[in-house]
C-alpha cells in the first residue's frame, strides 16, 4: 500500500490493519509536558500546580485513546523519573505524589479506564522510593489499583513510575521465581511476572526531542522501531501518529532490496544521495542555550526527481 491510499483510509480501516499485525505493542514516552503547559495555558515562571494537572489529564486521555482508537492493544506511557521524588525539592515531590493520586483516583482517568475496558497499572521500582519519603499508604492504594479485575480487557495500559534501572528488581524477581519452581525462568515468565500479564515485545516506541529508548524493562528487543517528535509530547496529533503507523506498517516492512532489478540510473541516484548526506548523522542535534534546549539540526538533503 502506497502513502496516499494509506492516508485515504478511516480511523477505523488503519485500527483494523494494526490490529491484523499485532497485537501491538507501543510506548509513548511522556517528555516535555511543562513546556507544553507554559506554551498552551500558562506564563513564564508559573508554578506546577492544579491547573497543569487538569490540563496534562485532559491531553494525556485524548493522547491514549487516540492510539487506542488506532489499534494500539498495549501501551506503555513512562511518566515519573526518580530526580522527581528526590532532586526537585519537597514541593515538587508533593506535586508528583498529587501526578500518581491523579492516575488511581481522578474521575476523568476513572471514566476512561471503564468506558475503554483497559487493564490500568503501575510498573517500576517506585515501591522504594515511596517508602522513603512516607508514601506506605499511597503504595498500598497502587497496589490496590494494579490488581483490580476486569471481565473484558480491550486495551492493557501501564504507567512507568521509576522504571529507569530495573536490574535489582528483575534480578530478585528472577531469584524468587527460581526458588518457587527450581527452573531458570524463561523471559516470558519474567515479563508476565514484572508486568502481571503476558506483553508482546514492543512494536514501536514514541519519544520526543533527543533519541532515546528508555524505561521498557524485558520488552525491547532490538527489532522495535523508534520514533522521536520534535515538539513536546503533548503536541503528537492525528496525522503525525498516521504518518507513524505507515512507517511502522510497510516503510518499514519492504521484502529485501533487489538490487539485481536497480538500473544505473538508479545506482546513480542511490550514490547521489549518500554523497548528499555524508555528513549527516540521524539524533546530531545543538544545545539552544538561551532556552537551555537540546534541538535536532537540519539533516537530509534529497532529490526526489
Amino acid at each position: 500500500m502506497d502513502y496516499a491510499q494509506f492516508q485515504a483510509l478511516s480511523r477505523e480501516d488503519v485500527a483494523q490493519l494494526v490490529r491484523d499485525a499485532g497485537p501491538v505493542t507501543g510506548v509513548f514516552a511522556l517528555n516535555g509536558t511543562r513546556r507544553w503547559f507554559q506554551l498552551e495555558y500558562g506564563h513564564e515562571g508559573q508554578a506546577v500546580g492544579q491547573a497543569y494537572f487538569e490540563a496534562i489529564t485532559d491531553r494525556l486521555i485524548e493522547l491514549t485513546a487516540l492510539l487506542f482508537d488506532y489499534g494500539v492493544h498495549t501501551l506503555l506511557v513512562p511518566l515519573l523519573s526518580p530526580h522527581l521524588f528526590t532532586s526537585r525539592g519537597q514541593e515538587y515531590t508533593s506535586r508528583t505524589i498529587g501526578a500518581l493520586t491523579y492516575l488511581t483516583r481522578t474521575p476523568k482517568f476513572l471514566d476512561f479506564y471503564r468506558q475503554y475496558h483497559i487493564a490500568a497499572r503501575f510498573y517500576g521500582d517506585y515501591a522504594g522510593y515511596l517508602v522513603d519519603i512516607g508514601q506506605s499508604a499511597l503504595l498500598a492504594e497502587i497496589n490496590t489499583f494494579n490488581e483490580a479485575h476486569l471481565d473484558e480487557v480491550r486495551h492493557r495500559l501501564y504507567w512507568g513510575v521509576c522504571a529507569h534501572d530495573s536490574v535489582t528488581t528483575t534480578a530478585r524477581l528472577a531469584v524468587e521465581l527460581y526458588a518457587a519452581t527450581g527452573q531458570i525462568p524463561s523471559n516470558e515468565e519474567m515479563i508476565r511476572t514484572y508486568y502481571g500479564a503476558d506483553i508482546p515485545p514492543v512494536s514501536f516506541f514514541i519519544g520526543a526531542s533527543k533519541p532515546r529508548a528508555f524505561d521498557t524493562p524485558l520488552l525491547l528487543t532490538g527489532r522495535e522501531d523508534l520514533y522521536f517528535t520534535v515538539a513536546p509530547s503533548p503536541y503528537l496529533n492525528e496525522l503525525q501518529l498516521r504518518d507513524i503507523l505507515y512507517d511502522h506498517l510497510f516503510a518499514r516492512r519492504k521484502a529485501h532490496s533487489k538490487y539485481h532489478e536497480m538500473t544505473a540510473a538508479d545506482w546513480d541516484a542511490l550514490r547521489s544521495f549518500y554523497e548528499q548526506n555524508a555528513r549527516q548523522t540521524l539524533g546530531v542535534g545543538m544545545r539552544v542555550h538561551e532556552w537551555g534546549l537540546w534541538q535536532p539540526t537540519n539533516q537530509l538533503e534529497f532529490d526526489r526527481r
